[in-house]
């Protein structure tokens, strides 16, 4: 076979390597059509680029030895309901009847529905955090569960090191559970083995491995983001916050990371610690799910709090459902805070629609992003949100990491999730929904806080951008449902 016979049916290989990328990128499931759009240009613009992009980056799986293991532990975990121990009376979620159907929705992804009898607190900053959870580490008398999406080996990150080997040391059966990818330092750390050493049980969330070999597994970008810690099945933590000093060193130029965090006491942390054992035990050969079978213990007395957690293998348009109905919630007031903004078009549109029926629509955004696309892109829905009424602001006292939602001054929705498909799509996050107008109002001045150190943003500012700066703003949108 000569050279030109080669050549032919390299070429007709190759087409038809790309034909069958092009089929299924429209065959694809839970793909939308500007993310089919955006993934034909660019297979079709750029074949060898797209194709290659589309092989690693087009699917969102996990892989499927995961998947199944997965569905294999959430289809053992024990129901919610056989925890109550009788005392329904005392676990009833007493709120509004408008605000039922986002609580509603909320029961649709996981199951959970909103308990009643919690206590929450919204930590003062970053650090007060850190040392609140560490005592609360330190009083821990059964157990400590936590995971965490960036835990670094510096002040903040070794205080929690440290919380659990002194609670391991006493007795107390500790968990811990970090990113593959966002952890790597720690997890390569000795801080890590001593952790072991000292009897801390420690697990590695989605471990990249062979990082050649790992792509054709499953995603590589596919992350756990979740940032969640459950004490003695009793305490909870829900936020933004890693396990990280908010000087954050391994990207110093923006900080400090500015995060919220709230501590929940109650049957809330129960939710918390379903979320947990399910990602423990999709990971570790060991069940627990003898701490979801324990009856739920509370005062009696409390807010209303319900956990939405999400992720790649669960449904695929949750977190956009649960952004998009909490906004259309909004009667009076709407105040969001989030660092990083790609919507999809049904979001885009349930922010303009508040505005133009009333609704005083505020959206806090950081000055300055860590990244540029996701930046880029969000800047390029800044005119139509304006337009509409919504008041747009940039945050300059730091990288605003924050990701928070205030509806009508009564409820909140709090957690890892932003506003970008990534978060929609591609990483597991934790959130928890709650209606209380007093915690709703300790949320509501941490976020005026935030607007007092911002910049207003104007249609006129918008309209200063050069031609150079909007064009490079909505490519990057364009792109967006491949990044």
């Amino acid at each position: 076979m000569n050279e030109s016979m080669w050549m032919t049916l390299a070429s007709i290989g190759a087409g038809i390597i790309w034909l069958a990328v092009i089929v299924r990128v429209i065959l694809r499931p839970h793909r939308e059509p500007a993310s089919r759009a955006a993934w034909i240009v660019l297979v079709v613009g750029l074949p060898v680029v797209g194709v290659l992009a589309y092989i690693l980056l087009g699917e969102t799986s996990i892989g499927r030895r995961r998947i199944a293991r997965s569905r294999k532990v959430l289809a053992r975990l024990p129901p919610m309901a056989s925890a109550t121990g009788g005392n329904e009376t005392d676990l009833e979620a007493v709120f509004p009847a408008r605000f039922a159907p986002l609580f509603r929705l909320g029961e649709t992804i996981n199951g959970f529905a909103p308990i009643g009898g919690n206590k929450g607190q919204l930590m003062a900053d970053s650090n007060a955090a850190i040392d609140n959870m560490v005592a609360d580490m330190d009083a821990a008398s059964d157990h400590i569960h936590l995971i965490f999406y960036i835990w670094l080996s510096d002040n903040n990150g070794l205080k929690v090191v440290g919380a659990l080997k002194r609670a391991a040391a006493r007795g107390v059966v500790c968990r811990a559970m970090a990113d593959g990818l966002g952890s790597r330092t720690m997890i390569g750390s000795h801080h890590w083995r001593d952790m072991q050493a000292a009897g801390v049980r420690v697990a590695v969330a989605l471990p990249i491995g062979n990082p050649v070999l790992r792509p054709f597994q499953g995603r590589i970008d596919l992350r756990n983001h979740r940032k969640i810690v459950v004490v003695d099945d009793s305490i909870t933590y829900c936020g933004s916050q890693n396990c990280a000093d908010p000087e954050f060193r391994v990207k110093p130029k923006y900080a400090p990371w500015v995060d919220a965090l709230i501590r929940f006491e109650g049957p809330i942390a129960r939710q918390n610690q379903h979320i947990f054992t399910a990602d423990w035990m999709s990971c570790v050969d060991e069940d627990i799910n003898h701490l979801l079978e324990a009856p739920i213990q509370t005062s009696g007395t409390g807010l209303p709090a319900q956990v939405i957690a999400t992720g790649p293998t669960g449904r695929n348009s949750a977190m956009p459902e649960v952004f998009s109905t909490l906004i259309y919630a909004a009667h009076q007031s709407l105040v969001i805070t989030t660092p990083y903004y790609v919507p999809n078009e049904s979001m885009q549109d349930a922010l303009c629609s508040a505005a133009h029926r009333g609704v005083e629509t505020t959206i806090v955004f950081p000055a300055r992003n860590d990244s540029w696309q996701v930046a880029a892109a969000s800047h390029s829905y800044y005119r139509e949100l304006l337009e509409a009424g919504v008041n747009i602001h940039e945050y300059v006292g730091g990288l605003l990491h924050t990701k928070s939602m205030t509806i009508d001054g009564q409820m909140t929705l709090i957690g890892s999730a932003n506003m970008d498909r990534r978060s929609f799509e591609l990483n597991y996050e934790n959130n928890i929904l709650f209606y209380d107008p007093d915690l709703t109002s300790a949320m509501r001045q941490r976020q005026d806080a935030y607007l007092a150190q911002s910049d207003s943003i104007t249609i006129d500012r918008v309209d200063q951008w050069s031609m150079t700066r909007r064009f490079l703003n909505n490519s990057v949108a364009i792109l967006a449902p491949v990044l």
